[in-house]
């Protein structure tokens, strides 16, 4: 009877283990999509920084999912074989996530937060990142204020060609931004109005290719 009790024990256990890992399992697999609704043009900021890291999540996912399966199989034989292919996967899997990294190595630091002339509500926001050793300049429009604001992405402007470098982000004046890049001859200027009564920004003339 005692023996019976510890068995039933136990497999309440696993079976209280396996639910808390497939919810996990389940919200690690939600926040993905959700990291690219919230990364969207005019997304909200605090959501995609909460939830804009695919990666992570991802290995959330995966792991959460190989060890429900790892500790829910009674069969020995189908737990080393998740094994077998969890390990297998690993073994890709983390080179190529290593590499990923370090390839967004180092992370983007804001150069630039200049709030728009008699409008604190819209933010003219430049981040400054790498590829590999070049340059990279990320320019954005942020609006609203508090936990409602919005990221829009401008342009992106990479340093691998001078010509291509960001050399001058400024407030043209409350509804408009003026981006420059290159210098002297090469100097390229171009603008992006911003709506007076919703702060969505207009397309910039080149986007850019980071």
């Amino acid at each position: 009877m005692t023996e019976s009790v510890g068995e039933a024990s136990a497999e309440e256990r696993r079976g209280r283990t396996v639910r808390i890992l497939l919810a996990v399992a389940a919200v690690g697999a939600a926040a993905l999509p959700a990291g690219l609704w919230a990364a969207r043009p005019g997304g909200l900021l605090l959501l995609a920084r909460v939830f804009d890291h695919p990666l992570l999540f991802g290995w959330v996912t995966a792991g959460a999912l190989t060890a429900a399966a790892l500790v829910g199989l009674r069969r020995t034989a189908l737990r080393v074989l998740v094994g077998v292919l969890a390990g297998a996967c690993a073994l890709v899997a983390v080179p190529l996530s290593l590499l990923l990294v370090m390839f967004s190595l180092p992370w983007p630091e804001t150069t630039l937060d200049r709030a728009a002339p008699e409008r604190d509500d819209r933010r003219l926001v430049v981040e400054e990142g790498a590829d590999m050793i070049d340059p990279v300049w990320w320019v954005s429009l942020d609006t609203g204020s508090g936990l409602g604001v919005r990221r829009w992405p401008l342009a992106c402007f990479n340093g691998d060609d001078p010509a291509d470098a960001l050399t001058e982000a400024a407030w043209e004046g409350p509804h408009r931004l003026r981006l420059v890049s290159g210098e002297g001859e090469e100097a390229r200027t171009q603008y992006v109005d911003v709506d007076p009564a919703t702060g969505r920004p207009g397309p910039a003339e080149d986007r850019g290719a980071c």
